[in-house]
């Protein structure tokens, strides 16, 4: 099965471990997950903001699906929100897990049609990722 192109976005101070885990699955041959990580793993703590919109714009339009990780702060995160917005924009197919199910979505992921994975598990993503 050819691994699929996922765009990740996370609140990289806060959900990076999250990000991780999914690097980790995806290296584990005995999970039913893969796919080709085509997120920025840079902290957008930069005086260049747009150099850096410009190189994430190019890593969402190369990827198919674009899957949001919701922590307890994702919904504060104006670089989150963007990359959300963007990947409406480039029509990805959107996914979102909450890594728990008391976060607050970011309202750029409602009413656009994401395909929500049920809970932070390897079994939930990749059905919801399939569904997308």
């Amino acid at each position: 099965m050819a691994k699929k192109k996922i765009f990740i976005s996370y609140d990289y101070d806060n959900d990076k471990d999250y990000k991780n885990l999914l690097k980790a699955w995806d290296a584990n041959g005995t999970f039913d997950f893969s796919f080709h990580d085509h997120s920025a793993d840079v902290s957008i703590n930069s005086t260049n903001a747009a150099a850096i919109k410009s190189a994430i714009s190019a890593k969402i339009n190369s990827a198919t699906y674009f899957l949001c990780i919701v922590g307890e702060k994702t919904n504060k995160s104006s670089w989150v929100s963007w990359e959300i917005d963007k990947a409406v924009e480039l029509k990805k197919k959107l996914v979102a897990v909450k890594i728990k199910s008391t976060n607050t979505s970011p309202s750029e992921l409602l009413g656009v049609g994401a395909t929500w994975a049920l809970s932070f598990t390897e079994v939930s993503i990749t059905k919801a990722i399939n569904d997308a």
